[in-house]
């Protein structure tokens, strides 16, 4: 983070700390992009979205962030991990914004996050799924690579005699065979 000190400009809208404690504390977009991982870009689209806003500008009018905006960008970044769109992203926060209780808004994101645990939970059972079938197909694939003969051609793979006849054909093998 920059150590460089912004003169500010008097705006009653936007939070202010005494001027000592906002200079150090505040962050320029380049500065919150560096700290972040991500682009100038993606914060100026947060910020299009009411996603992320600066809490302060510089006299030269530049955008500055307080640390609490990391944070923000770090939430964002997880639930896009979950398959959040930003779209998806700004609707949570509207939604929690239009609640009148903080009791209230943290039970609409609480359902929010259950339905994503049960869709992930899903996604993983599928997933664990795959690999099984990816195990399988490895180790059916294993006797074609160290058994058969390297100039054994396609074709002639229907009637394998390297696999036991009662071993099923993985899908993910069986589909070449068709």
């Amino acid at each position: 983070m920059s150590n460089v000190r912004l003169p500010l400009l008097k705006d009653v809208s936007e939070p202010r700390l005494p001027e000592t404690q906002l200079a150090d504390a505040l962050m320029q977009v380049g500065d919150l992009a560096r700290e972040s991982g991500k682009t100038v870009r993606a914060i100026h689209l947060y910020e299009q979205l009411d996603l992320l806003k600066p809490v302060a500008r510089s006299k030269g009018r530049y955008r500055l962030y307080g640390p609490e905006a990391l944070v923000r960008i770090r939430w964002i970044q997880k639930l896009q991990d979950l398959g959040f769109s930003l779209t998806d992203i700004k609707s949570i926060v509207k939604d929690v914004e239009l609640n009148g209780s903080a009791s209230s808004a943290m039970g609409g994101v609480r359902e929010v996050y259950a339905k994503k645990l049960e869709e992930t939970r899903s996604q993983i059972a599928r997933l664990q799924a795959l690999e099984g079938e990816m195990l399988a197909s490895l180790e059916y694939l294993e006797a074609c690579n160290s058994l058969c003969e390297r100039d054994r051609l396609l074709p002639t793979c229907q009637c394998c005699d390297h696999h036991p006849a009662e071993q099923e054909v993985p899908d993910l093998v069986a589909g070449f065979r068709a």
